[in-house]
């Protein structure tokens, strides 16, 4: 059971002043245990029965809740369910990554109900704010009245955009040097009137996972995305971990096979990081030299046979890598599983879980525990629903710091 879905930890106040509080208890608790009755909501929040109703009232009211039909056939007067109202409040995610943008509106329920998505070789900046600016239009159009009741914007990106530069290099790389003196947070809030909340992009796809996925059932866990760059969240106890620095969680700066290497000076025999071994873009970079689509990765025909001299090798150098991290991590924190998810076509996500469950076999967990392995429940657009999340739950629950205080690129 999920520490963060105790019943203590939902508990209220019925002191004068904690309206907003209160308010905030009653919804997650509904949010976590499906529609119930106000009978149960005083029990589960140890509220009054007089103050749950008062709130139930005031939701009723605000369109936030719903009745369900009465439940008939127990001992006393019939019990009337009370849900979250899927339409009671909308937020936009908005996800720069570094192939696609992604605008994501998610309901009251943190389910998605519109999406667009623009695909690019590199995030050209006034390309890319040209195409935020048209997306949420867009969205606004399709929403149509329902748009009034958008709380925010939720933005998710790579912190320091700029530094893949380097890495990239060729003509992306003087469009991406740009971002280094670009406040991707400010120019977005220009395009709108919602308030917008930063979020580092692997974080937000975390906070999906513990929200939407996993995290229902699973308490601390590693996770990983794997996507162009691979990166990664950690929860521990049913909440976000992010550090002092933001480092928590940072796998894809995690050195594969260090102990190799005799040698402590940076040099050509300094060993990988996980970035460089595990990420989508080795794969893309061996199909683009044979002459083939790079955006294969992300689809399903990538498993064909015709791609597995390109397909093999990455999946065996990137389950290796990944075991590591693994068993690395399991020996600094006490992990209950380590979920893996990403932006690759669902195949070849697939067959990268295998061989890394295969690869586990090859290390020794005596002396600590061994996390199981589980696939994400999110998916590909982790990232921009857990920007979307973001406002959400800022707004209308009591883990209102679920994403910590992040700087923005």
């Amino acid at each position: 059971m999920n520490s963060a879905l105790s019943p203590t930890s939902m508990r209220g106040s019925n002191h004068v002043g904690m309206r907003q509080f209160n308010e905030r208890i009653v919804l997650q608790a509904i949010r976590h245990h499906g529609a119930i009755p106000k009978a149960d909501l005083a029990r589960l929040t140890q509220l009054s029965t007089q103050t749950v109703g008062i709130i139930v009232g005031r939701l009723l009211d605000d369109g936030l809740l719903v009745k369900q039909a009465r439940v008939r056939g127990k001992i006393g007067q019939p019990s009337v369910p009370l849900s979250l109202n899927p339409q009671g409040a909308f937020s936009v995610g908005i996800q720069v990554g570094r192939r696609n943008l992604e605008l994501l509106v998610a309901d009251f329920c943190g389910q998605p109900v519109e999406r667009l998505e623009v695909l690019y070789d590199y995030p050209n900046p006034d390309v890319l704010f040209q195409s935020i600016a048209h997306g949420l239009q867009t969205l606004q159009e399709r929403m149509g009245d329902l748009w009034t009741r958008t709380v925010g914007v939720g933005l998710t990106a790579p912190l320091s955009l700029h530094k893949w530069a380097d890495l990239i290099g060729g003509e992306a790389a003087q469009a991406l040097a740009r971002w280094e003196t670009i406040d991707l947070s400010a120019e977005v809030q220009r395009l709108t009137d919602l308030p917008v909340v930063f979020s580092k992009d692997t974080t937000a796809a975390c906070v999906a996972e513990l929200l939407q996925g996993q995290g229902r059932v699973v308490s601390s866990f590693l996770y990983v995305f794997v996507g162009t760059f691979i990166g990664g969240g950690l929860v521990l106890s049913g909440h976000i971990m992010n550090g002092e620095r933001g480092n928590a969680g940072a796998i894809g700066s995690l050195p594969v096979g260090l102990a190799q290497f005799p040698s402590r000076s940076v040099g050509p025999d300094t060993p990988l990081q996980l970035l460089q071994t595990a990420s989508g873009w080795q794969l893309e970079q061996a199909l683009i030299a044979a002459g083939h689509n790079p955006l294969l990765i992300h689809q399903d025909g990538i498993m064909d046979a015709a791609y597995d001299a390109f397909t093999g090798p990455w999946i065996t150098n990137a389950s290796q890598a990944l075991a590591m991290t693994v068993a690395s991590s399991s020996a600094l924190l006490d992990l209950d599983a380590v979920v893996m998810d990403g932006s690759l076509g669902a195949p070849l996500m697939t067959a990268l879980m295998s061989a890394t469950q295969a690869a586990l076999s090859g290390y020794r967990f005596d002396g600590m525990h061994q996390p199981l392995l589980l696939t994400g429940q999110v998916g590909a657009h982790a990232r921009a629903l857990g920007g979307a999340l973001l406002p959400l739950h800022s707004q209308f629950f009591p883990d209102k710091d679920i994403f910590l205080k992040q700087d923005a690129v």
